[in-house]
């Protein structure tokens, strides 16, 4: 399991890629989605997930449906035309970040004076 730290910065692209895979889901099927597929490395809660859901529809990246079923009504979130452009910007950021930490993560012991680290 990650820090919440890492995982916190994470969230809303994670959301943004699982509808546009998928079309359309309700917050519980997102929570259990990225553990399935992450093998439970991360696990979000709905209260994680609930802000970042409204805060997307109230800038019109989602739509929201409601559906009927057994007793319970299950509001399912969609991504807006403005949401998928959203998601494949806020993919290739993430991916381009993730370059970029690996890159130096990598990084030659040789290149490392090119680097400021604040002296103690």
């Amino acid at each position: 399991m990650y820090s919440s730290e890492l995982v916190k910065g994470t969230v809303t692209t994670l959301i943004l890629k699982l509808l546009s895979d998928n079309r359309r889901m309700y917050g519980y099927q997102i929570t259990q989605a990225i553990t399935e597929a992450t093998e439970g490395k991360i696990t979000l809660t709905l209260a994680a997930i609930y802000p970042v859901l409204h805060k997307l529809k109230a800038s019109g990246e989602l739509t929201t449906e409601k559906e009927k079923v057994g007793n319970r009504t299950r509001i399912y979130y969609s991504l807006t035309e403005q949401g998928d452009t959203t998601a494949r910007e806020k993919l290739q950021e993430f991916a381009d970040y993730l370059a970029t930490m690996k890159s130096l993560l990598e990084m030659k012991p040789g290149l490392q004076k090119y680097i400021l680290i604040p002296q103690c």
